[in-house]
Protein backbone atom coordinates (compact mmCIF):
# COMPACT_ATOMS: atom_id res chain seq x y z
CA UNK A 1 0.00 0.00 0.00
CA UNK A 2 0.70 3.21 -1.15
CA UNK A 3 1.20 4.91 2.44
CA UNK A 4 1.69 8.47 0.91
CA UNK A 5 -1.28 8.14 -1.05
CA UNK A 6 -3.12 6.71 1.80
CA UNK A 7 -2.12 9.86 4.06
CA UNK A 8 -3.11 11.93 0.74
CA UNK A 9 -6.82 10.18 1.07
CA UNK A 10 -7.44 11.17 4.31
CA UNK A 11 -5.77 14.78 3.46
CA UNK A 12 -8.40 15.12 1.06
CA UNK A 13 -11.22 14.75 3.62
CA UNK A 14 -11.66 10.89 2.50
CA UNK A 15 -12.66 8.14 5.20
CA UNK A 16 -12.92 11.00 7.87
CA UNK A 17 -15.79 9.34 9.78
CA UNK A 18 -14.11 6.05 10.28
CA UNK A 19 -11.18 8.09 11.71
CA UNK A 20 -13.08 9.77 14.71
CA UNK A 21 -11.83 6.94 17.42
CA UNK A 22 -14.11 5.29 19.49
CA UNK A 23 -13.19 5.11 23.32
CA UNK A 24 -11.65 2.40 24.49
CA UNK A 25 -12.88 0.43 27.36
CA UNK A 26 -10.50 -0.42 30.45
CA UNK A 27 -9.66 -4.39 30.25
CA UNK A 28 -8.51 -7.09 33.14
CA UNK A 29 -6.56 -9.88 32.77
CA UNK A 30 -10.09 -11.85 31.91
CA UNK A 31 -13.21 -11.01 30.53
CA UNK A 32 -16.22 -12.93 29.60
CA UNK A 33 -19.06 -11.55 26.72
CA UNK A 34 -22.04 -13.54 25.01
CA UNK A 35 -19.99 -12.69 21.36
CA UNK A 36 -16.66 -11.57 20.49
CA UNK A 37 -16.42 -9.93 16.77
CA UNK A 38 -13.12 -10.10 15.18
CA UNK A 39 -12.97 -7.08 12.99
CA UNK A 40 -14.27 -4.05 12.84
CA UNK A 41 -15.13 -3.91 8.55
CA UNK A 42 -18.59 -3.47 6.93
CA UNK A 43 -19.33 -7.60 8.37
CA UNK A 44 -17.82 -6.89 11.49
CA UNK A 45 -20.17 -3.51 12.18
CA UNK A 46 -23.32 -5.43 11.07
CA UNK A 47 -23.01 -8.68 13.02
CA UNK A 48 -22.18 -6.19 16.41
CA UNK A 49 -25.45 -4.09 15.65
CA UNK A 50 -27.60 -7.28 14.50
CA UNK A 51 -26.43 -9.37 17.87
CA UNK A 52 -27.22 -6.36 20.10
CA UNK A 53 -30.40 -5.28 18.74
CA UNK A 54 -31.09 -9.07 19.07
CA UNK A 55 -30.66 -8.62 23.00
CA UNK A 56 -26.35 -9.86 23.31
CA UNK A 57 -23.97 -8.39 24.88
CA UNK A 58 -21.18 -7.85 22.60
CA UNK A 59 -17.37 -6.90 22.37
CA UNK A 60 -15.97 -6.18 18.74
CA UNK A 61 -12.05 -6.12 18.42
CA UNK A 62 -10.32 -4.10 15.28
CA UNK A 63 -6.43 -4.32 15.57
CA UNK A 64 -6.41 -0.89 13.13
CA UNK A 65 -6.87 2.53 14.81
CA UNK A 66 -10.00 3.15 12.95
CA UNK A 67 -13.16 1.14 12.16
CA UNK A 68 -14.29 0.83 8.68
CA UNK A 69 -11.35 -1.93 7.04
CA UNK A 70 -12.08 -2.48 3.27
CA UNK A 71 -15.68 -1.66 3.79
CA UNK A 72 -14.83 2.26 3.81
CA UNK A 73 -13.06 1.88 0.46
CA UNK A 74 -16.03 0.10 -1.13
CA UNK A 75 -16.97 2.73 -3.79
CA UNK A 76 -19.68 1.44 -6.26
CA UNK A 77 -22.46 -0.10 -3.94
CA UNK A 78 -24.27 -3.09 -2.99
CA UNK A 79 -26.48 -5.64 -5.47
CA UNK A 80 -29.82 -6.43 -4.80
CA UNK A 81 -32.72 -8.01 -6.88
CA UNK A 82 -36.45 -6.95 -6.21
CA UNK A 83 -36.06 -3.85 -4.51
CA UNK A 84 -38.51 -1.20 -4.13
CA UNK A 85 -36.12 1.27 -5.89
CA UNK A 86 -35.80 -0.87 -8.61
CA UNK A 87 -39.21 -1.28 -9.05
CA UNK A 88 -39.66 2.07 -9.08
CA UNK A 89 -37.32 2.25 -11.77
CA UNK A 90 -39.17 -0.45 -13.35
CA UNK A 91 -36.41 -2.82 -13.44
CA UNK A 92 -37.41 -6.07 -13.50
CA UNK A 93 -34.94 -8.01 -11.65
CA UNK A 94 -35.43 -11.32 -9.12
CA UNK A 95 -32.87 -13.51 -7.08
CA UNK A 96 -33.03 -16.20 -9.46
CA UNK A 97 -31.11 -14.12 -12.49
CA UNK A 98 -28.85 -12.34 -9.62
CA UNK A 99 -27.80 -16.07 -8.71
CA UNK A 100 -27.19 -16.93 -12.03
CA UNK A 101 -25.03 -13.79 -12.73
CA UNK A 102 -22.95 -14.63 -9.44
CA UNK A 103 -22.04 -18.10 -10.78
CA UNK A 104 -21.50 -17.36 -14.41
CA UNK A 105 -18.77 -14.78 -13.07
CA UNK A 106 -17.69 -16.72 -10.61
CA UNK A 107 -16.74 -19.37 -13.03
CA UNK A 108 -19.25 -21.94 -11.32
CA UNK A 109 -16.36 -22.17 -8.49
CA UNK A 110 -18.98 -20.66 -6.44
CA UNK A 111 -20.62 -22.34 -3.31
CA UNK A 112 -24.17 -22.71 -5.14
CA UNK A 113 -25.99 -22.77 -1.29
CA UNK A 114 -23.91 -19.57 -0.07
CA UNK A 115 -24.88 -17.64 -3.28
CA UNK A 116 -28.83 -18.17 -3.11
CA UNK A 117 -28.40 -17.35 0.31
CA UNK A 118 -26.75 -14.19 -0.90
CA UNK A 119 -29.02 -13.44 -3.34
CA UNK A 120 -32.56 -14.62 -1.62
CA UNK A 121 -31.28 -12.50 1.30
CA UNK A 122 -29.59 -8.97 -0.63
CA UNK A 123 -32.64 -6.96 -0.42
CA UNK A 124 -33.20 -7.39 2.86
CA UNK A 125 -30.01 -6.48 3.62
CA UNK A 126 -30.62 -3.13 1.59
CA UNK A 127 -33.89 -3.10 4.28
CA UNK A 128 -31.52 -3.37 6.99
CA UNK A 129 -28.98 -0.90 6.01
CA UNK A 130 -32.40 1.61 5.78
CA UNK A 131 -33.42 1.02 9.14
CA UNK A 132 -29.70 2.00 10.55
CA UNK A 133 -29.61 4.98 8.29
CA UNK A 134 -27.68 4.33 5.28
CA UNK A 135 -30.69 4.38 2.50
CA UNK A 136 -28.69 2.79 -0.54
CA UNK A 137 -31.83 4.51 -3.06
CA UNK A 138 -29.98 4.88 -6.13
CA UNK A 139 -29.53 2.01 -9.00
CA UNK A 140 -27.55 1.75 -11.82
CA UNK A 141 -24.98 -1.18 -13.53
CA UNK A 142 -21.83 -3.46 -12.33
CA UNK A 143 -19.72 -5.25 -14.65
CA UNK A 144 -21.33 -9.08 -15.30
CA UNK A 145 -24.32 -8.02 -14.28
CA UNK A 146 -27.67 -8.52 -16.99
CA UNK A 147 -29.88 -5.87 -15.27
CA UNK A 148 -29.29 -2.32 -13.07
CA UNK A 149 -29.30 -3.81 -9.73
CA UNK A 150 -26.11 -1.90 -7.79
CA UNK A 151 -27.80 -0.08 -4.98
CA UNK A 152 -25.65 2.90 -3.97
CA UNK A 153 -26.32 6.78 -2.17
CA UNK A 154 -28.71 9.05 -3.91
CA UNK A 155 -26.44 11.22 -6.03
CA UNK A 156 -23.68 8.38 -6.05
CA UNK A 157 -21.82 9.18 -3.39
CA UNK A 158 -19.08 6.23 -2.83
CA UNK A 159 -21.33 3.97 -0.88
CA UNK A 160 -18.70 2.00 1.67
CA UNK A 161 -17.79 4.88 3.58
CA UNK A 162 -21.57 6.44 3.40
CA UNK A 163 -22.55 2.64 4.95
CA UNK A 164 -19.37 2.98 7.41
CA UNK A 165 -20.20 6.23 8.57
CA UNK A 166 -24.03 4.72 9.42
CA UNK A 167 -23.17 1.87 11.14
CA UNK A 168 -20.29 3.37 13.11
CA UNK A 169 -22.65 6.11 14.30
CA UNK A 170 -25.14 2.98 15.24
CA UNK A 171 -22.14 1.43 17.16
CA UNK A 172 -21.86 4.79 19.37
CA UNK A 173 -25.93 5.55 19.58
CA UNK A 174 -25.58 1.47 21.30
CA UNK A 175 -22.91 2.04 23.25
CA UNK A 176 -21.34 -1.17 22.20
CA UNK A 177 -17.68 -2.00 23.60
CA UNK A 178 -15.63 -1.08 20.67
CA UNK A 179 -11.79 -1.84 21.68
CA UNK A 180 -9.96 -0.81 18.61
CA UNK A 181 -5.70 -1.50 18.32
CA UNK A 182 -6.83 -4.37 19.85
CA UNK A 183 -5.48 -7.69 18.24
CA UNK A 184 -6.96 -11.09 17.73
CA UNK A 185 -3.30 -13.60 18.85
CA UNK A 186 -5.45 -16.55 19.11
CA UNK A 187 -9.04 -18.30 19.08
CA UNK A 188 -9.30 -20.43 22.11
CA UNK A 189 -11.17 -23.91 21.87
CA UNK A 190 -11.43 -26.24 24.75
CA UNK A 191 -11.48 -29.88 25.23
CA UNK A 192 -14.56 -30.49 23.20
CA UNK A 193 -13.11 -28.49 20.71
CA UNK A 194 -15.92 -26.13 20.91
CA UNK A 195 -14.32 -22.13 20.41
CA UNK A 196 -14.92 -20.43 23.73
CA UNK A 197 -13.20 -16.83 23.14
CA UNK A 198 -9.92 -15.15 22.09
CA UNK A 199 -6.79 -14.12 23.09
CA UNK A 200 -6.00 -10.82 22.40
CA UNK A 201 -3.00 -7.97 23.17
CA UNK A 202 -4.30 -4.79 23.47
CA UNK A 203 -3.02 -0.98 22.26
CA UNK A 204 -0.30 -1.18 25.38
CA UNK A 205 0.58 -4.14 24.72
CA UNK A 206 -1.52 -6.20 27.44
CA UNK A 207 -2.67 -9.93 26.81
CA UNK A 208 -5.89 -10.78 27.97
CA UNK A 209 -8.71 -13.89 27.44
CA UNK A 210 -12.37 -12.84 25.71
CA UNK A 211 -14.61 -15.60 26.74
CA UNK A 212 -17.48 -15.84 25.30
CA UNK A 213 -20.61 -18.22 23.86
CA UNK A 214 -19.77 -17.66 20.13
CA UNK A 215 -16.62 -15.92 18.31
CA UNK A 216 -17.79 -13.85 14.92
CA UNK A 217 -14.65 -13.69 12.44
CA UNK A 218 -14.78 -10.69 10.46
CA UNK A 219 -11.40 -9.83 9.91
CA UNK A 220 -11.39 -9.50 6.21
CA UNK A 221 -9.19 -10.69 3.77
CA UNK A 222 -5.61 -10.38 2.68
CA UNK A 223 -4.72 -8.29 -0.05
CA UNK A 224 -2.09 -6.24 1.86
CA UNK A 225 0.15 -8.74 2.65
CA UNK A 226 2.28 -9.46 -0.11
CA UNK A 227 3.90 -12.67 0.84
CA UNK A 228 0.52 -14.47 1.08
CA UNK A 229 -0.44 -13.22 -2.46
CA UNK A 230 2.99 -14.07 -4.08
CA UNK A 231 1.97 -18.13 -2.13
CA UNK A 232 -0.83 -18.22 -3.77
CA UNK A 233 -0.31 -16.79 -6.97
CA UNK A 234 3.10 -15.56 -8.07
CA UNK A 235 2.24 -13.89 -10.78
CA UNK A 236 0.89 -11.10 -9.41
CA UNK A 237 4.30 -10.31 -7.59
CA UNK A 238 4.71 -6.33 -8.16
CA UNK A 239 0.98 -5.61 -8.30
CA UNK A 240 -0.63 -2.51 -6.37
CA UNK A 241 -3.13 -3.40 -3.62
CA UNK A 242 -6.27 -1.58 -3.73
CA UNK A 243 -6.44 -2.94 -0.22
CA UNK A 244 -5.92 -1.09 3.28
CA UNK A 245 -2.90 -1.54 5.07
CA UNK A 246 -4.60 -4.19 7.76
CA UNK A 247 -5.98 -6.47 5.40
CA UNK A 248 -3.15 -8.91 6.07
CA UNK A 249 -5.29 -12.51 6.57
CA UNK A 250 -4.43 -12.97 10.56
CA UNK A 251 -8.11 -14.24 10.94
CA UNK A 252 -7.34 -17.18 8.10
CA UNK A 253 -4.61 -17.74 9.69
CA UNK A 254 -6.18 -18.19 13.06
CA UNK A 255 -8.76 -20.06 11.60
CA UNK A 256 -6.80 -22.33 9.85
CA UNK A 257 -4.43 -23.00 13.01
CA UNK A 258 -7.56 -24.58 15.16
CA UNK A 259 -8.35 -26.77 12.20
CA UNK A 260 -10.81 -24.26 9.81
CA UNK A 261 -11.17 -25.49 6.02
CA UNK A 262 -10.12 -23.41 3.50
CA UNK A 263 -11.21 -22.72 -0.12
CA UNK A 264 -10.55 -20.96 -3.37
CA UNK A 265 -7.34 -19.37 -1.81
CA UNK A 266 -5.95 -19.07 -5.18
CA UNK A 267 -8.78 -16.88 -6.50
CA UNK A 268 -7.59 -13.61 -6.11
CA UNK A 269 -8.99 -10.98 -8.27
CA UNK A 270 -7.51 -8.24 -9.90
CA UNK A 271 -9.63 -4.88 -10.36
CA UNK A 272 -9.41 -2.83 -13.67
CA UNK A 273 -9.40 0.43 -13.11
CA UNK A 274 -6.96 1.47 -10.27
CA UNK A 275 -4.37 4.12 -10.58
CA UNK A 276 -0.77 3.00 -11.87
CA UNK A 277 1.58 2.70 -8.93
CA UNK A 278 -0.76 3.72 -6.53
CA UNK A 279 -3.34 1.44 -5.85
CA UNK A 280 -6.20 3.96 -5.96
CA UNK A 281 -9.28 2.61 -6.96
CA UNK A 282 -11.63 4.00 -9.74
CA UNK A 283 -14.93 3.00 -9.05
CA UNK A 284 -16.79 0.21 -11.26
CA UNK A 285 -19.67 3.41 -11.21
CA UNK A 286 -17.77 5.14 -14.07
CA UNK A 287 -18.04 2.28 -16.47
CA UNK A 288 -21.67 1.62 -14.85
CA UNK A 289 -22.66 5.25 -16.04
CA UNK A 290 -21.54 5.27 -19.30
CA UNK A 291 -17.82 5.67 -19.33
CA UNK A 292 -15.91 3.53 -21.92
CA UNK A 293 -12.29 2.40 -22.13
CA UNK A 294 -10.07 3.08 -24.53
CA UNK A 295 -5.95 2.24 -25.41
CA UNK A 296 -2.96 4.09 -25.97
CA UNK A 297 -4.21 4.51 -29.63
CA UNK A 298 -7.36 5.96 -28.67
CA UNK A 299 -9.47 3.13 -29.51
CA UNK A 300 -11.80 1.19 -27.59
CA UNK A 301 -10.74 -2.47 -27.13
CA UNK A 302 -13.73 -4.28 -24.96
CA UNK A 303 -17.02 -4.27 -23.95
CA UNK A 304 -16.58 -1.93 -20.42
CA UNK A 305 -19.18 -3.64 -18.68
CA UNK A 306 -17.31 -7.22 -18.73
CA UNK A 307 -16.84 -9.19 -15.29
CA UNK A 308 -13.57 -7.78 -14.10
CA UNK A 309 -11.08 -10.57 -14.80
CA UNK A 310 -12.06 -10.27 -18.49
CA UNK A 311 -11.90 -6.73 -18.26
CA UNK A 312 -8.24 -6.71 -16.44
CA UNK A 313 -7.08 -9.15 -18.64
CA UNK A 314 -8.35 -7.28 -21.95
CA UNK A 315 -6.15 -3.98 -20.75
CA UNK A 316 -3.41 -5.75 -19.65
CA UNK A 317 -3.17 -6.98 -23.52
CA UNK A 318 -2.84 -3.25 -24.19
CA UNK A 319 0.40 -1.21 -24.95
CA UNK A 320 2.07 -0.17 -21.52
CA UNK A 321 -1.09 -2.07 -19.77
CA UNK A 322 -2.56 0.35 -19.77
CA UNK A 323 -5.94 2.08 -20.34
CA UNK A 324 -7.68 5.46 -20.44
CA UNK A 325 -11.10 6.24 -18.85
CA UNK A 326 -12.93 8.47 -20.94
CA UNK A 327 -16.01 10.59 -19.47
CA UNK A 328 -17.88 13.76 -19.66
CA UNK A 329 -19.38 16.10 -17.69
CA UNK A 330 -22.71 14.35 -17.37
CA UNK A 331 -21.41 11.65 -16.05
CA UNK A 332 -19.63 14.21 -13.63
CA UNK A 333 -22.84 15.42 -12.40
CA UNK A 334 -24.68 12.00 -11.91
CA UNK A 335 -21.56 10.46 -10.41
CA UNK A 336 -20.90 12.35 -6.85
CA UNK A 337 -17.89 10.16 -6.27
CA UNK A 338 -15.90 11.55 -9.50
CA UNK A 339 -15.38 14.35 -7.14
CA UNK A 340 -12.70 12.63 -5.26
CA UNK A 341 -10.81 11.94 -8.49
CA UNK A 342 -10.78 15.62 -9.18
CA UNK A 343 -9.78 16.64 -5.92
CA UNK A 344 -6.86 14.40 -5.82
CA UNK A 345 -5.33 15.33 -9.34
CA UNK A 346 -6.12 12.31 -11.34
CA UNK A 347 -7.90 13.42 -13.98
CA UNK A 348 -7.08 15.37 -17.25
CA UNK A 349 -9.24 17.38 -18.55
CA UNK A 350 -10.42 19.65 -21.98
CA UNK A 351 -12.78 21.26 -23.97
CA UNK A 352 -12.85 18.97 -26.75
CA UNK A 353 -11.83 15.15 -27.94
CA UNK A 354 -9.23 16.26 -29.42
CA UNK A 355 -7.61 18.40 -26.68
CA UNK A 356 -7.67 15.68 -23.91
CA UNK A 357 -5.97 13.35 -26.34
CA UNK A 358 -3.54 16.18 -26.50
CA UNK A 359 -3.67 15.99 -22.73
CA UNK A 360 -3.21 12.10 -22.36
CA UNK A 361 -0.75 11.75 -25.08
CA UNK A 362 -2.52 10.18 -27.94
CA UNK A 363 -3.81 10.41 -31.17
CA UNK A 364 -6.48 13.43 -31.12
CA UNK A 365 -8.49 12.25 -34.59
CA UNK A 366 -8.49 8.74 -33.60
CA UNK A 367 -10.55 9.43 -30.03
CA UNK A 368 -12.45 11.85 -32.14
CA UNK A 369 -13.50 9.00 -34.03
CA UNK A 370 -14.04 6.90 -31.15
CA UNK A 371 -16.55 8.81 -29.61
CA UNK A 372 -18.41 9.55 -32.77
CA UNK A 373 -18.75 5.86 -33.64
CA UNK A 374 -19.77 5.46 -29.61
CA UNK A 375 -22.33 8.44 -29.82
CA UNK A 376 -23.45 6.21 -33.03
CA UNK A 377 -23.85 3.07 -31.15
CA UNK A 378 -25.93 5.24 -28.31
CA UNK A 379 -28.41 6.63 -30.99
CA UNK A 380 -29.29 3.54 -32.66
CA UNK A 381 -29.17 1.54 -28.91
CA UNK A 382 -26.82 -0.89 -30.53
CA UNK A 383 -23.09 -1.32 -29.73
CA UNK A 384 -21.85 -3.34 -33.28
CA UNK A 385 -18.23 -3.33 -31.91
CA UNK A 386 -17.92 -4.75 -28.30
CA UNK A 387 -21.62 -5.65 -27.78
CA UNK A 388 -21.86 -3.65 -24.77
CA UNK A 389 -25.53 -3.98 -23.55
CA UNK A 390 -25.97 -0.72 -21.46
CA UNK A 391 -25.47 2.90 -23.84
CA UNK A 392 -26.00 5.62 -21.31
CA UNK A 393 -24.05 8.17 -22.23
CA UNK A 394 -23.45 10.17 -25.70
CA UNK A 395 -20.02 12.20 -25.60
CA UNK A 396 -21.76 14.50 -28.07
CA UNK A 397 -21.01 17.46 -24.97
CA UNK A 398 -17.64 18.00 -23.09
CA UNK A 399 -15.91 18.75 -20.93
CA UNK A 400 -13.86 15.80 -21.38
CA UNK A 401 -12.14 13.70 -19.20
CA UNK A 402 -9.29 11.30 -18.87
CA UNK A 403 -8.27 9.05 -15.93
CA UNK A 404 -5.28 6.24 -16.82
CA UNK A 405 -6.23 2.82 -15.33
CA UNK A 406 -4.12 -0.36 -15.22
CA UNK A 407 -5.24 -3.28 -12.90
CA UNK A 408 -4.43 -3.75 -9.33
CA UNK A 409 -4.73 -6.57 -6.72
CA UNK A 410 -8.56 -6.11 -5.34
CA UNK A 411 -10.14 -8.91 -3.44
CA UNK A 412 -9.21 -12.11 -2.68
CA UNK A 413 -11.97 -14.45 -2.90
CA UNK A 414 -10.48 -17.22 -0.69
CA UNK A 415 -11.15 -17.92 2.92
CA UNK A 416 -12.38 -20.02 5.71
CA UNK A 417 -14.68 -22.34 4.52
CA UNK A 418 -18.84 -21.43 6.31
CA UNK A 419 -22.33 -23.10 5.68
CA UNK A 420 -25.62 -21.35 4.89
CA UNK A 421 -25.47 -20.52 8.76
CA UNK A 422 -22.39 -18.69 8.44
CA UNK A 423 -20.86 -21.18 10.57
CA UNK A 424 -16.93 -22.37 10.07
CA UNK A 425 -16.22 -25.67 8.78
CA UNK A 426 -13.22 -27.56 9.50
CA UNK A 427 -11.42 -29.91 7.31
CA UNK A 428 -13.62 -32.72 7.54
CA UNK A 429 -16.86 -30.59 6.61
CA UNK A 430 -17.88 -30.30 10.33
CA UNK A 431 -19.11 -27.26 12.27
CA UNK A 432 -16.61 -25.92 14.05
CA UNK A 433 -19.04 -25.24 17.28
CA UNK A 434 -19.19 -21.52 18.87
CA UNK A 435 -17.44 -20.35 15.75
CA UNK A 436 -19.17 -18.06 12.95
CA UNK A 437 -17.37 -16.20 10.06
CA UNK A 438 -18.54 -13.33 7.14
CA UNK A 439 -17.22 -11.07 4.59
CA UNK A 440 -14.16 -11.06 2.79
CA UNK A 441 -12.21 -13.61 5.41
CA UNK A 442 -14.81 -16.32 4.13
CA UNK A 443 -14.33 -18.24 0.86
CA UNK A 444 -17.07 -19.69 -1.34
CA UNK A 445 -19.20 -16.78 -2.04
CA UNK A 446 -17.61 -15.86 -5.26
CA UNK A 447 -16.19 -18.47 -6.93
CA UNK A 448 -13.17 -16.88 -9.61
CA UNK A 449 -14.54 -13.99 -9.67
CA UNK A 450 -16.59 -11.44 -7.44
CA UNK A 451 -18.76 -8.96 -9.09
CA UNK A 452 -18.93 -5.73 -8.41
CA UNK A 453 -21.60 -4.95 -6.10
CA UNK A 454 -21.55 -8.24 -4.61
CA UNK A 455 -18.97 -7.74 -1.56
CA UNK A 456 -21.60 -5.03 0.41
CA UNK A 457 -24.29 -7.37 -0.27
CA UNK A 458 -21.85 -10.33 1.01
CA UNK A 459 -20.56 -8.46 4.11
CA UNK A 460 -24.06 -7.15 5.18
CA UNK A 461 -25.98 -10.31 4.42
CA UNK A 462 -23.68 -13.02 6.51
CA UNK A 463 -23.05 -10.31 8.77
CA UNK A 464 -26.09 -10.33 9.73
CA UNK A 465 -26.82 -13.72 9.27
CA UNK A 466 -23.71 -14.65 11.70
CA UNK A 467 -25.03 -12.83 14.10
CA UNK A 468 -28.62 -13.78 14.14
CA UNK A 469 -27.14 -17.64 14.72
CA UNK A 470 -24.15 -16.49 17.12
CA UNK A 471 -27.89 -15.28 19.68
CA UNK A 472 -30.00 -18.62 18.62
CA UNK A 473 -27.06 -20.54 20.26
CA UNK A 474 -26.74 -17.93 23.28
CA UNK A 475 -30.84 -18.56 23.52
CA UNK A 476 -29.98 -22.30 23.44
Amino acid sequence: MNRKRWGSLLGKGLLLASLVVLPACNSTKGESTDIVIIGGGGAGMTAAIEAHNQGAKVILIEKMPMLGGNTVRAEGGLNAAGTPYQAAAGIKDSPELHFEDTMKGGKNLNNPELVRTLTNGAAASVEWLKENGAELSEVGRAGGASVNRIHRPAGGEAAGNFIVVALKKKLEEYKIDVRLRTTADEIVKNKDGVVTGVKVTDKDGKQYTISANSVILAAGGFGANMDMIKGYQPKLEGFSTTNHPGATGDGTTMAEKIGAKLVDMKEIQIHPTTIPNQGVLITEGVRGDGAILVNSEGKRFTNELLTRDVVSRNILAQSGKVAYLIFNDELRANLKATEVYFGMDLVKEAATPEELAAQIGIDGKALADTLNTYNGFVASGKDTEFERPDLELSFEKGKYYAIQVTPGIHHTMGGVAINTQAQVLDTKDQVIAGLYAAGEVTGGVHGANRLGGNALADITTFGRIAADEAVKALKK
